[in-house]
């Protein structure tokens, strides 16, 4: 058990005045714990309390000789699981629950009158996972490391009669001998008006002279995420109207990612770039979310919206990913993480956003 993101979860609980916690989330568990579990359909819980050890709560077939430093309650398929939670709940508290416990199992709990109430706790443990400690850090830097050289390798996928699917088949490979262990979500390759599509998926489209080539790309490295785009094109310059939407988003990037600092309004950098958009003719068409919180999961609590009034922190993780889409005719989108710093910010890619024409 990670003492240091154990605490930050139990400062977390005590602003949602929850004295005790039972986590289901194996992105969770593994955080604070450093241990995978993927129980299927069966239950699994960490339950933390200020007033007793961790008590991890997992199927005997997922039993394991390790300390976790946790106390380690087994439980069998055949089990009643009502007195295993009655043992170590209070339940003469309230207990918090976060958003992916099973409904199933919750109401379950609630029938064996397990505790006096239930609150929503998720955001102790997502307030937590939020700020990323110097291991997380680094190890946020090296997936996108990896990122970084992979891009360079995805670019020579690129040729003449070569569709998206093929494309998209060869990148697992290329990451996983560069070193990562996965991908970090299914990758996203669009050739030409496909790129208009903000999360379209690659199917059997055909490149042809003068596309645009997008590429939305992450891996998993050390079990922590990368995720970047990047926006070529094929055999020729960029046309006028690419050329002008390009430069709008390569500006709308490059500016957000310059304000960033510690205790800046998230809201403040998302009109940042969407107003570069807006100005240029273009608001319509950035249709999404300038950023998304990053880590464990590629999509993780908060993110960089005009909806989110939270301040920056150091050790925030996120994307900076403007966009433009023009139905029919091409789409770019730019894409970085950033990290911020104490002082400032951090950009973890670092391929380059010169307009490149690739073959």
């Amino acid at each position: 058990m990670d003492q240091e993101k154990q605490s930050r979860v139990l400062a977390g609980m005590e602003q949602l005045k929850v004295t005790q916690m039972m986590i289901t989330d194996p992105n969770a568990l593994f955080y604070l714990t450093g241990k995978w579990i993927h129980p299927g359909e069966r239950f699994l819980g960490l339950l933390l309390s200020k007033d007793h050890k961790p008590v991890l709560i997992v199927n005997e077939l997922f039993s394991f000789p390790e300390d976790i430093g946790a106390v380690k309650q087994y439980f069998s398929d055949t089990d009643d699981l009502a007195p295993v939670w009655r043992k170590w709940i209070n339940k003469d508290e309230k207990l918090g629950i976060d958003k992916t416990m099973p409904s199933g199992f919750l109401l379950k709990m609630m029938e064996c009158g397990a505790a006096s109430g239930y609150v929503l706790g998720s955001a102790a443990v997502d307030g937590a996972r939020a700020v990323k400690n110097a291991a997380e850090q680094e190890k946020m830097r090296r997936s996108s490391r990896i990122n970084d050289a992979a891009m360079q390798e995805f670019k020579k996928l690129i040729h003449k009669g070569v569709t998206e699917l093929e494309v998209a088949e060869q990148m697992l490979g290329i990451y996983k001998s560069l070193g990562a262990e996965a991908y970090s979500f299914d990758p996203i390759v669009a050739f030409g008006a496909n790129a208009a599509d903000g999360h379209h998926m690659p199917d059997n489209t055909v490149l042809k002279e003068g596309d645009c080539v997008l590429l939305d790309v992450g891996c998993i490295a050390d079990s922590y995420c990368s995720d970047m785009t990047r926006t070529y094109f094929y055999k020729r310059e960029p046309d006028a109207l690419q050329k002008e939407i390009y430069q709008l988003v390569r500006r709308a990037n490059e500016e957000a990612e310059a304000m960033l600092k510690p205790g800046l309004p998230l809201c403040n950098i998302d009109k940042k770039a969407r107003d570069i958009i807006t100005e240029g003719g273009y608001g319509p068409m950035f249709t999404h979310r300038l950023g998304h919180f990053i880590g464990i999961e590629d999509h993780e609590a908060g993110d960089v919206s005009l909806a989110n009034k939270n301040l920056t922190k150091a050790g925030n993780i996120f994307s900076i990913e403007p966009g433009i889409y023009v139905t029919g005719k091409a789409g770019v989108r730019i894409e970085d993480l950033v990290l911020i710093t104490e002082n400032g910010a951090e950009v973890l890619n670092h391929a380059s956003k010169d307009i490149e024409v690739l073959g």
